[in-house]
């Protein structure tokens, strides 16, 4: 079981089985929300344990981002209803299991910020084969 929950403890969730990856997200939007590393998760192993009525989305035309109405803290997009999704890793209380496999738009990442490892790089979103 892994735990999560926003920085008040308002919203808290589990995962019932580990994510599938991890990855990191340089774009202006995922930058700017708070929540640039991921973990994509299957739709079936969340488990709400409290809170989701404290759930805030931000549509920015691209995706839409959750974030818990009384702190601020960016959940990603746990509220979707795609079997697979991604939701910030910076919520999760415990460890993952999985590691950074990616950086995606990494044409777009600050001058100041310094990719310290090793996972795969992608200029735009990684194309699927």
């Amino acid at each position: 079981m892994i735990r999560g929950s926003c920085c008040c403890g308002a919203v808290k969730f589990e995962l019932s089985s580990e994510p599938d990856m991890m990855g990191t997200c340089h774009c202006s939007v995922c930058r700017k929300v708070g929540a640039s590393t991921m973990v994509f998760v299957s739709k079936e192993s969340l488990r709400w344990v409290q809170g989701r009525e404290f759930i805030s989305r931000y549509e920015s035309g691209i995706y839409t981002r959750c974030f818990c109405q009384k702190c601020g803290t960016a959940l990603g997009e746990i509220e979707s209803q795609e079997e697979s999704f991604p939701i910030a890793a910076n919520c999760l209380d415990d460890d993952p299991i999985v590691r950074n496999r990616f950086h995606e738009f990494v044409s777009s990442k600050p001058t100041w910020y310094e990719i310290c490892d090793d996972a795969k790089q992608f200029p735009e979103h990684p194309v699927k084969p």
